[in-house]
């Protein structure tokens, strides 16, 4: 793809993004109110995914190291009290 036709497609993107979210319909002020919130959602989104999700998935695997080992038999207890 040349860098003509790229333009083309991100600026297609672009206004179809605008047409689903009705924002072509938005004055100056309102646009940057909404780009801005909209990215700033975006990037919290994306910084929480970066932080807790590897923890998660590190947790399930430990879990599920201590549920399917083979070596070692673990007892789960339960006492029921009334």
């Amino acid at each position: 793809m040349d860098i003509k036709n790229m333009k083309n497609y991100l600026y297609w993107l672009f206004c179809q993004f605008e047409l689903i979210t009705c924002s072509y319909l938005m004055e100056p002020w309102e646009k940057v109110l909404f780009y801005t919130f909209n990215i700033t959602m975006l990037f919290m989104v994306l910084y929480t995914a970066y932080i807790y999700v590897p923890i998660h998935i590190s947790t399930a695997f430990q879990f599920s190291r201590i549920l399917c080992s083979k070596h070692e038999t673990t007892y789960l207890v339960v006492i029921w009290t009334f």
